[in-house]
């Protein structure tokens, strides 16, 4: 988990150790952390002695940089940080870990880090707890590298994994079914004008749910199991699609933005690319006004 929050959310599905709260924190969020009982990741001495105050022992996990450059300790700080958590009252030395910064294409870089990682981790005079270093791609080109844990992120999801299937898929209404003629323009800034004589669809999602702008013009959406391109700007709360070659679309059909239509797919990855970005964000970028329907 990336905040308190997040963590709490899940605090019901499993005992609240197993939970790592990833992100940075505050030291003045140091009483609401270790009230969550979820483990906490510490980087500096600053929040490992405010953590330290706490009445019950905080699992924490010490995070090391060994190349990332966001948050964690110098390796050489590491010793002494995790003696003092391990020795501190309010805190309990439950796990150290790195993160790599180009696991998915860089296996010299990688290699580096995971060294460095190990070798600071065999220098900290106190039992480092659980040990891990593995994102997705990390684990997935170097499953020797797992140690006691992975933390797989984009993987979950179903994407960048040979085999996985998706977890998810995207889905909108068709609100409105026009002809327009020749010449006739769609959207904000009259990005498309119209070949000839065509159909158009409006759906009901736009960027405020997590459709790129970059969208505009670009890529495609399955509507009655075919594929329609995206015509014009990407507007707030809606977007436009050609479906002059698909029969009878009406009001209340479904468009497929990620997922399955009948035998045509179309996967995160492609809209990332017509996204001009990843697919991590693809899938993160779906807004809260999109309803979330969970199955088996």
């Amino acid at each position: 988990m990336a905040t308190l929050e997040e963590g709490a959310q899940i605090r019901g599905l499993v005992d609240p150790e197993q939970i790592l709260v990833m992100g940075g924190l505050l030291p003045a969020q140091a009483k609401a952390a270790a009230a969550t009982g979820c483990s906490i990741t510490v980087s500096s001495r600053e929040l490992a002695e405010a953590l330290g105050a706490a009445e019950r022992p905080v699992p924490v996990h010490l995070k090391i940089d060994t190349g990332m450059g966001r948050f964690g300790c110098a390796p050489e700080d590491a010793p002494a940080l995790a003696q003092f958590i391990d020795e501190s009252r309010g805190t309990r030395l439950a796990g150290t870990w790195t993160h790599f910064a180009k696991a998915e294409s860089d296996d010299a870089m990688t290699r580096s880090q995971f060294d460095l990682f190990i070798d600071t981790v065999s220098r900290l005079g106190v039992s480092p707890g659980m040990r891990h270093a593995c994102n997705s791609a990390g684990a997935l080109r170097h499953p020797d590298f797992a140690l006691d844990a992975v933390r797989c992120g984009i993987s979950i999801y179903g994407c960048e994994w040979p085999g996985t299937k998706p977890a998810l898929a995207l889905r909108a209404v068709v609100t409105h079914v026009k002809t327009v003629e020749k010449g006739a323009t769609v959207g904000y800034g009259s990005l498309w004008r119209a070949p000839g004589q065509a159909r158009v669809a409006t759906v009901a999602i736009g960027y405020a749910d997590g459709v790129q702008r970059a969208r505009a013009n670009r890529g495609e959406v399955l509507v009655r199991g075919r594929r329609a391109p995206l015509i014009g700007m990407v507007s707030m709360d809606a977007i436009t699609l050609d479906v002059s070659d698909v029969p009878e679309v009406q009001v209340g059909d479904v468009a497929t933005l990620i997922g399955r239509d009948g035998d045509v797919v179309i996967t995160a990855e492609e809209v990332a690319e017509w996204s001009e970005t990843i697919s991590y964000e693809v899938l993160t970028s779906i807004g809260p006004r999109v309803e979330r329907r969970h199955s088996e």
